[in-house]
């Protein structure tokens, strides 16, 4: 759990990138999910007219999917580090990465494929129903698009986020264009792991403040 230190230090975060937006134009679910990307990176591009989409539902499948106890599935170790790890204790969530999984990295040579996309297909249960969080790899979230649209599985919520300059912007474009899940992605270049996991971490933080109201 946070230390009152920690707080404060946060709470004094949040409160300098409020002052320092000023206005936008996302709505009362919307902003405290940019708000936690701008805290994880620094980057007040988020900030930016539709730099974030949000697709129809996507905040409200992904708190229901999280209470009710879905996994999340993420491309790369990264994103695991950015949780708070209490959340997904408190909501029985199991978190997968496969990246480094030796059946994994072998079907990836026999099929030569990135171990990312691959990866994604190993874990189509748990996708399905589930959240994925892609921070990293283009190819994962392409990966996923495809298994949506052949109906291999059926996430609650897509978070596409990655970040690069190979198929990143290009992959996030195919995400916003899927209408069979909810999803979360940005336009561009950027993103990260870090952008992942803040908008898990800001789901959770959406869904304790349901309970308590």
């Amino acid at each position: 759990m946070q230390t009152e230190k920690g707080q404060s230090i946060e709470d004094a975060s949040m409160e300098m990138i409020e002052k320092e937006i000023g206005s936008h134009n996302y709505n009362e679910k919307e902003w405290p999910i940019v708000r936690r990307i701008i805290h994880s990176t620094a980057d007040f591009d988020f900030a930016d007219k539709n730099r974030i989409i949000f697709s129809a539902g996507a905040i409200e499948s992904g708190i229901n999917a999280l209470k009710n106890g879905c996994s999340i599935v993420v491309d790369v170790n990264g994103v695991i580090g950015g949780l708070n790890k209490q959340n997904p204790r408190d909501f029985g969530n199991n978190i997968i990465c496969n990246i480094s999984s030796p059946e994994v990295m072998e079907l990836a040579k026999k099929q030569g494929k990135t171990r990312s996309q691959v990866s994604m297909r190993y874990a189509s249960s748990d996708i399905d129903g589930g959240i994925v969080a892609i921070g990293n790899a283009p190819t994962a979230l392409l990966e996923v698009i495809s298994m949506v649209k052949e109906g291999i599985t059926k996430p609650a919520l897509i978070i596409g986020i990655p970040v690069g300059f190979i198929c990143a912007p290009e992959s996030k474009e195919e995400l916003s264009k899927l209408s069979e899940v909810p999803f979360i992605t940005n336009i561009g270049r950027k993103g990260g792991s870090s952008s992942a996991s803040a908008i898990i971490n800001a789901l959770y933080k959406l869904l304790r403040a349901d309970l308590a109201s």
